[in-house]
Formats: structure tokens, sequence, C-alpha cells
């Protein structure tokens, strides 16, 4: 069972805005190969660390609300939150070692 939760415009406030812990949101779309190239390394990271950070996918085709209030412009876009605001943001397929080498200073 994967530890990635689905967003969509209605639930982000509640899922990532009010969240207790740090979240990594991955902007995606279906038809995106680069997004799904990511989307076994965000898997990966989500199981890792449990506890610490939460993973949410959330598809730009079905939920442009968000993705237009924080700029995303290309997918996949990775945006980690903690306490609601941006920390950092991530642009395009990377590593696993990449990703948590942005992300560690915020969890």
């Amino acid at each position: 069972m994967s530890n990635v939760t689905t967003v969509t415009d209605a639930s982000f406030e509640e899922t990532v805005a009010l969240a207790d812990t740090p979240v990594v949101v991955d902007f995606w779309a279906e038809w995106c190969g680069p997004c799904k190239a990511v989307a076994p390394v965000l898997d990966e990271i989500a199981t890792s660390l449990v506890g610490k950070l939460k993973v949410a996918k959330l598809n730009v085709d079905d939920n442009p609300q968000v993705a237009q209030r924080f700029g995303v412009m290309s997918i996949p876009t990775l945006l980690l939150f903690k306490n609601g605001e941006v920390q950092a943001r991530i642009v395009g397929a990377r590593s696993k070692t990449h990703i948590l080498s942005q992300f560690e200073p915020f969890l």
C-alpha cells in the first residue's frame, strides 16, 4: 500500500496547508512521462520517511486552481510545504538523492 495521498483543489488546505508535518506535493499529469518516472521515487521517499514527511500528488489537469496559485508552469514540479508555506521547489524529474538533499533541511 502506498503512503502517497491524492490531493485536490478542494482538499488542499486541509491536507497540505494545515498539516502538522512537512508535505511534498507532486504536481503531475497522466500524460507526463517524467511524472511517471518520478512517481516510484516519491513512493520510496513516502515509505522511508513516514512520520517525518507526507507525500501528496495533485493532478494539474483535474485541479488547476492550486497549480495556478503556486505558479506551477512545468511538470513534474515538487513543492515542499512546511507550516503552509513553500520551503523548496524542484522542477523536473530528479533522482531520489537530489530530492532528499533539497528537502532534508526542512524535515
